[in-house]
């Protein structure tokens, strides 16, 4: 009787032994310093409204944001232009607000330099990238001459990234299947990749800028050694169509965003060194517009933000099981259309703010600040959610990096906020001015084609204008003969 009743007892304490080994790896969330961060967005005085945000459709997020300036492409008639507004100066815009507005097509993408915090660079359907240099206070009158002005690509340029630890090293990614690695010391592409053979859809670097990853409209997913060109791992994403990706610091993964065989919005995590299958798969919704992640690299922390929605969802990553844990979700009744990013040493450290967006809603022309902050009780520093970071001080010069030197960033502490500025000054290299003469005009005085479709229409209308005028000298010598 008693063998009996001890049968049951002992099942039970194997089914719990059973299960409790099963659920062991499960990181415990309450275990998470991050789990009850909260979105806090801005009052409207510290806003920035009557932005007049372009409406292009390009997949992009129009807006760059350093601890000086917010600058975001704006709508403009004949050429393509954006704003630059000093991060205080937050309320209601000027109608007449002075514009960058150098280029001749509409502006793709802008780029603040992480060292220089008055470059910024932009690209263009024009074909070109240019380089322009913001006075301190920002804008006094509109600026249409640029620091540097780079031609390389034969079609528009969709994408720029600076190189994370050299100070004078630019990518640009045109509709020309091409990457062009620009020196910035001397004014000219060094390097072209050209093993991609549809369009670039993003770029993203490893910490230290020696490992460069793509994600390209022909549904593969490559890892680039930049210097060489060479590519060192890739994938053929069929059931997972790739749009985004983006490095997780140094844990050798990538994380990118895309769409599943199903249709629905989906994220997977990749070895860096095996992209032959993704390590997790996880599908988050069925609506339509694209992912754009955001890793921080100093809490593990991924936001994930879609095109036209109002809400941004945060994950941890972890080193194990799950590898991608939730954590929670900000909501807003406003689709935001891009996202600019405020680097760590231009956060609020006394308000535990981890993390800052500035979203762009069109349909108020408004910039609303997002804050990230981890609810803590104390007033002192804390030093467990802001270890050192990447500062603005380059590690290697642009000479250095081509010649095959890897560093990683120079780290700073935010513990006594953000007061060493840079005493690096940017110096563009002085060209020749190349003159090309034809019937007696310079071609190159004369403004560039917005796009590569237009080239040809220029030329044929060049070519008809001088058939019409050589048919009119010649009825109007017959007309006195």
């Amino acid at each position: 009787m008693s063998a009996q009743m001890g049968q049951p007892t002992l099942q039970l304490c194997l089914f719990l032994t059973f299960f409790s080994s099963q659920m062991s790896w499960r990181p415990t969330y309450r275990s998470s310093k991050f789990r009850n961060v909260y979105g806090k967005v801005a009052n409207r005085e510290h806003c920035f409204d009557g932005i007049p945000i372009t409406k292009n459709v390009h997949d992009n997020h129009f807006c760059a944001v350093n601890s000086k300036f917010v600058a975001v492409v704006t709508e403009s008639a004949g050429g393509g232009s954006f704003i630059v507004i000093p991060v205080s100066q937050s309320g209601r815009l000027d109608s007449h607000y002075p514009k960058v507005c150098g280029h001749q097509g509409n502006v793709l993408d802008i780029k603040w330099n992480p060292f220089f915090e008055n470059i910024i660079a932009s690209c263009s359907e024009d074909t070109s990238v240019r380089v322009w240099e913001i006075p301190e206070g920002g804008l006094r009158r509109h600026m249409t001459e640029a620091v540097l002005e780079l031609y390389g690509h034969s079609r528009r340029v969709g994408l720029i990234e600076w190189h994370p630890t050299s100070s004078g090293i630019l990518f640009s990614a045109g509709y020309d299947y091409k990457i062009l690695i620009w020196n910035l010391e001397i004014g000219d592409p060094v390097k072209m990749i050209d093993c991609h053979t549809d369009v670039i859809l993003s770029m993203s670097f490893n910490t230290d800028g020696s490992l460069l990853a793509t994600s390209c409209k022909d549904k593969k997913l490559r890892v680039i050694e930049p210097r060489s060109g060479r590519v060192l791992q890739q994938a053929n994403c069929k059931n997972h169509r790739v749009n985004r990706v983006v490095f997780l610091g140094n844990m050798k993964r990538l994380l990118t965003t895309g769409v599943s065989r199903w249709n629905t919005r989906q994220i997977a995590l990749w070895d860096q060194e095996d992209l032959s299958m993704p390590t997790v798969e996880e599908d988050i919704d069925g609506l339509s517009g694209l992912l754009f992640p955001f890793y921080d690299a100093d809490t593990h922390m991924l936001y994930l933000a879609g095109k036209g929605d109002g809400n941004i969802r945060y994950f941890e990553i972890t080193t194990e099981k799950p590898y991608i844990q939730y954590l929670m979700e900000f909501r807003s009744p406003a689709p935001q259309k891009g996202l600019g990013v405020m680097p760590k040493h231009g956060l609020d450290v006394a308000a535990c703010e981890v993390y800052r967006f500035y979203k762009l809603v069109t349909l108020k022309g408004l910039i609303e600040p997002i804050s990230m902050i981890v609810p803590r009780r104390s007033d002192t520093y804390q030093e467990d959610i802001y270890p050192m970071t990447a500062g603005t001080q380059p590690a290697l010069s642009a000479s250095e990096w081509l010649s095959g030197i890897d560093r990683d960033p120079v780290l700073m502490s935010l513990k006594d906020g953000y007061h060493r500025p840079n005493q690096l000054v940017f110096k563009a290299p002085v060209k020749e001015k190349k003159t090309m003469v034809v019937n007696g005009i310079d071609l190159l005085e004369n403004v560039p084609p917005r796009t590569e479709n237009e080239v040809s229409f220029l030329l044929a209308v060049h070519s008809y204008v001088n058939l019409y005028f050589l048919c009119f000298l010649a009825h109007f010598s017959s007309c006195f003969s």
